[in-house]
């Protein structure tokens, strides 16, 4: 019976895990080998190269935020304000190691410093909002407006989990759903 080989996602997922923890230096072929638990030789197996295995890391965390969460926010159809709560509660309760936050500041923090990486995020910030544009749109008569709840429910998915202050007498929970009241409002 031959040995069975670590899958690829399992490279891709631990790749990402790595970057969240410590930044692009930290994706070393030996230490994710380590972190699964197996040799190093499964991973050429499947990646040319170091970079190989990043530039995957990028695609699929690409695709993972973008085309994955609209997917799946559009399979149970509905008008654009079910959908726009579909969303909110799917991207508030959906991290794994592909989307989670950590993730997603490590890439944002890499882009500062890597064009192809900043390529990357531009096109995935834009189809994000791109999406959140054709939501808002059809219930958002006002053009400024819909920009405006745009960045609003983005900058809340990129931020959210940065903001250390106190909601007053209300909990955070209670603050986002206002958020949401109002953002889903005529």
């Amino acid at each position: 019976m031959g040995a069975i080989r670590t899958p690829r996602d399992k490279w891709i997922e631990e790749g990402l895990r790595a970057l969240a923890a410590g930044g692009p230096e930290a994706v070393r072929v030996e230490v994710l080998a380590q972190a699964l638990g197996v040799s190093k030789g499964g991973f050429y197996g499947y990646f040319r190269n170091r970079a190989g295995l990043l530039e995957e890391m990028l695609d699929t965390w690409e695709r993972a935020v973008t085309e994955e969460v609209i997917e799946r926010i559009e399979r149970d159809g509905g008008d654009a304000r079910e959908r726009l709560g579909r969303l909110f509660d799917f991207v508030g309760s959906s991290e794994t190691r592909v989307t989670s936050a950590g993730v997603e500041l490590a890439i944002r923090d890499w882009a500062r410093r890597d064009e192809e990486v900043a390529r990357c995020l531009r096109r995935a910030d834009n189809r994000r909002m791109d999406y959140l544009r054709e939501l808002y749109g059809a219930f958002c008569p006002d053009e400024g407006d819909v920009e405006a709840r745009c960045l609003i429910t983005f900058s809340l998915r990129i931020g959210d989990h940065l903001i250390a202050a106190d909601n007053g007498p209300r909990s955070r929970t209670e603050v986002l759903a206002a958020v949401r009241k109002r953002l889903l409002s005529q």
